[in-house]
């Protein structure tokens, strides 16, 4: 058989690769998995509990999502954010990602472009090269944030969308809420879509954006949320795109042809964390804000050699000592020396400027202490 071109010059998996390579661990020392992406705690009692009342129903969910969920996730993003945002706006999907990839093949054809920033979400950059559009990289300024100014110059005629992830994966910044309507006021005026990936905008330190507000944002905004963060639901698959009638309609179209729907368990899943455990919400997002803090404080007072180049949501972007060494080598010997898994910042982007993604919402208990043991005896 022959196999599709584009897909076949597409890179594997890099979270894929990560794990494939524990085995290559040292084992003196447990270990520290900071390349995982999503929160190491299982999800609230109330949903587990909610789950097993609701699990023999195994119909079809309505295409767009179980109208109570909607309902409840529109409330969530008026509280959030204020503005006009109804149940009608959202389709639930399979996890952000698959809410990505219906967004991008609704507004983009081969041939076409998509301006985003480095460092860029791996899987965004997979998604578009197999299906033939081309990411435009953004530089980002001094402090890791993109500006919409810088962006207008690279805007084309063959530009279809904006892509900006907020707060950042793999690099945690936080693209400030005026910022965001400079974007928005760019996309307006060259008839593009701003899509805006908010998968960790639970664990923010900056104040929400107010794009909904609006009176016409639903010709220009598209927003994508994951409930695998904020409830600990990553293994349930459900997440959800926000956006105009138009772009929701063809969006459909592709859904129906991958997965139908969102599975109903996950969304009972997401409804219950949404409506049952809002205290236990909060405590979490305060939780990995306090390990950010803590990052940050241990990494100013026993550096190790490593640089923080940028802090926020779920992930620290850091800059290792071993300059003498591809970052991809870097992180082999992190694991094989000092079983620490981290993400290279080579699979974010394509230089290599010494970056590591490190998932500090995951360092619980005594890791933070025992990770600057292990990079000080690395880097020294």
């Amino acid at each position: 058989m022959r196999l599709s071109h584009r897909v076949a010059a597409g890179v594997d998996s890099p979270m894929a690769a990560a794990y494939d390579s524990v085995t290559t661990a040292g084992g003196r020392r447990p270990l520290l998995d900071l390349a995982r992406a999503a929160p190491a705690y299982p999800p609230a009692a109330e949903v587990v509990q909610h789950v097993a009342t609701v699990a023999s129903d195994a119909r079809y969910a309505a295409q767009a999502g179980l109208p109570h969920l909607r309902e409840a996730f529109a409330a969530d993003l008026r509280t959030d954010h204020g503005g006009d945002v109804t149940a009608d706006d959202l389709v639930v999907t399979a996890g952000c990602n698959q809410a990505f990839c219906l967004v991008a093949d609704a507004l983009c054809g081969p041939g076409d472009e998509v301006v985003t920033p480095r460092p860029t979400y791996f899987n965004h950059t997979m998604w578009l090269r197999m299906r033939g559009v081309e990411p435009v990289i953004l530089e980002p300024d001094a402090s890791w944030v993109p500006r919409a100014a810088d962006a207008e110059a690279l805007i084309s005629e063959r530009t279809r969308a904006i892509v900006l992830v907020t707060p950042g994966n793999p690099s945690g910044v936080e693209v400030p809420p005026d910022e965001l309507a400079a974007f928005a006021d760019l996309a307006r005026r060259h008839d593009l879509a701003l899509v805006l990936d908010e998968t960790y905008r639970a664990f923010r330190a900056t104040p929400a954006h107010a794009l909904y507000s609006a009176p016409d944002w639903r010709d220009t905004v598209v927003t994508l949320h994951s409930f695998s963060k904020d409830l600990a639901l990553a293994g349930y698959r459900v997440g959800a795109l926000v956006g105009g009638e138009a772009l929701r309609r063809q969006a459909l179209k592709l859904l129906d042809c991958v997965a139908i729907g969102a599975p109903r368990v996950g969304q009972e899943a997401a409804w219950a964390g949404l409506t049952k455990a809002q205290a236990w919400r909060a405590e979490r997002a305060a939780e990995v804000a306090a390990r950010r803090e803590a990052f940050a404080d241990a990494m100013a007072a026993r550096p190790g050699g490593f640089e923080v180049l940028a802090l926020g949501g779920f992930f620290a972007w850091v800059r290792h000592p071993r300059r003498d060494l591809p970052t991809p080598d870097v992180v082999k010997r992190l694991l094989t020396e000092q079983d620490v898994l981290v993400m290279a910042g080579t699979d974010f982007q394509a230089v290599d400027d010494g970056a590591l993604r490190v998932s500090v919402g995951n360092l619980a208990g005594d890791d933070l202490d025992e990770l600057l043991d292990r990079w000080q005896e690395f880097g020294g």
